[in-house]
């Protein structure tokens, strides 16, 4: 018999929490039915993190859900843990259940030594889930990658149609909000 590995789904993957199979600070996250041990974060992305969310929850008070390294429910088999998801407001503030791709405005990642991992694995993923825009702070060149326009390249296939890249001294605006500009010399 050959060896297969076993696919999760999300209901099944919550079971595992509940019974204690994952350590209390362990951090994975549910990709495709396969359970992602997600990497440990260095100090630039410490950093970067504690600057996003220190300049985002400012500028979005009142306007949007920040959400930091939250789950959001993509399919009945994907389960990821953003950085950071910007989420339209809901009355109950979620407590229904995670974001879902009708909800997310955006969601951001910051790269360094996932920065592949970010790039050829989330932008399918997150394309084919209907997530409009996402960006990747990019630690390792020290630049903002943005992706929106969603297509499907072939079947089974997706992913965005434009990239823009910004520089550390330039800004970005918010997709979706009015007039929300980030000053990327604040963040990098």
């Amino acid at each position: 018999m050959l060896a297969s590995k076993k696919y999760f789904s999300v209901s099944e993957f919550h079971r595992l929490f509940d019974l204690g199979f994952f350590g209390e600070d362990e951090r994975v996250e549910l990709i495709q039915g396969e359970i992602i041990k997600m990497a440990a974060k260095g100090t630039r992305h410490v950093v970067c993190c504690r600057r996003l969310i220190k300049y985002l929850s400012s500028l979005l008070a009142g306007q949007a859900v920040l959400s930091c390294q939250d789950p959001i429910s993509l399919s009945s088999n994907s389960e990821p843990e953003p950085d950071f998801t910007i989420a339209k407001l809901k009355d109950d503030d979620y407590l229904s259940g995670h974001p879902t791709p009708e909800n997310i405005i955006l969601v951001i990642e910051i790269a360094d030594s996932t920065l592949t991992y970010d790039q050829k694995v989330k932008i399918p993923l997150y394309a084919e889930s209907g997530i409009k825009h996402y960006w990747i702070f990019n630690l390792l060149d020290n630049q903002l990658e943005t992706y929106s326009q969603l297509y499907q390249k072939a079947l089974d296939q997706f992913d965005y149609r434009q990239k823009i890249v910004y520089l550390p001294n330039q800004t970005v605006t918010l997709p979706e909000l009015t007039n929300l500009v980030l000053d990327l010399s604040q963040i990098f």
